[in-house]
């Protein structure tokens, strides 16, 4: 997973899977969520990013972890 914030065009953009090609879009009120072929979310780019947030929204990330165990 990859976190991007372009402060110059006040986008962010949250990666989730980079080497897959993006076959359909959906936007809604400034939130575009991009798609594969088989609906897997590939990213979501929020745009007016520091409207919608904070002024700076890479202050908002806590990246915290919780892994389980697969049941057995």
């Amino acid at each position: 997973m990859k976190i991007e914030y372009d402060p110059s065009h006040d986008i962010m953009n949250i990666e989730f899977l980079a080497d897959e090609k993006i076959t359909d879009s959906v936007e809604l009120d400034g939130v575009i969520i991009d798609y594969s072929s088989d609906r897997k979310i590939i990213a979501i780019e929020i745009l007016d990013a520091s409207k919608r947030t904070t002024k700076n929204p890479l202050d908002l990330i806590d990246l915290s972890i919780v892994k389980e165990k697969a049941a057995a």
